[in-house]
């Protein structure tokens, strides 16, 4: 579930919609959560379907550590990429601001973190990276990690409207992390190996 205090929008003909904030949204607040209505599709379900549903898939979803296609079930599905986004993905289901976001401004991701099938280019930020590879997480999961960690410890600190898609689990290893009493797990737990899944995509 995206969080609620952000809309739909029209962004640009060469973009098209993203999901923009409708308030301020601080450092720290989890943005996005998977929740029970979100959809998995394995490899083998997507290959047995008719192409208007895998291009339905393709468009819309992520892959998991897993190599499922998960499929948010709402507005969730149209944040856009950028090379510098301001929302980062966890190894705990959930995602999170990695700096303030003001009112108006598009939530991002970096779809470098999505085990995306295929390479694409993105539209030009003047970053280095230009493309969007399959394998970005391997290349980039310590400075992901590095710019989450800077804000992991407002979790606790700030309004969470989501906290009750998060499992008591998720929380209280959550708040030992905050605590310094375990280390944050990668974000390269979310990796999927698509070549060694036996040549499946």
């Amino acid at each position: 579930m995206i969080h609620p205090n952000t809309e739909l929008k029209f962004i640009s003909k060469e973009i098209g919609y993203g999901v923009v904030a409708t308030d301020f949204i601080p450092a720290g607040t989890i943005t996005w959560a998977l929740d029970k209505l979100d959809r998995e599709f394995s490899p083998l379900e997507f290959q047995t379907m008719e192409p208007i549903y895998q291009n339905i898939l393709d468009t819309y979803t992520f892959r998991n550590n897993k190599g499922n296609f998960v499929l948010c079930w709402d507005n969730g599905r149209f944040v856009n990429h950028s090379f510098n986004s301001n929302c980062l993905t966890t190894a705990y289901d959930f995602e999170i601001a990695i700096r303030d976001i003001q009112p108006g401004e598009q939530l991002t991701d970096d779809y470098g973190y999505l085990n995306i099938p295929f390479p694409f280019r993105a539209m030009d930020e003047g970053t280095r990276r230009k493309i969007v590879y399959p394998d970005d997480l391997i290349k980039y999961y310590k400075v992901w990690d590095g710019k989450i960690k800077r804000v992991f410890h407002k979790i606790s600190k700030v309004n969470q409207p989501l906290s009750e898609l998060i499992s008591k689990e998720t929380w209280e290893t959550v708040n030992q992390i905050i605590a310094g009493q375990s280390e944050m797990e990668s974000i390269l737990k979310n990796y999927y190996d698509q070549k060694s899944s036996n040549g499946h995509s």
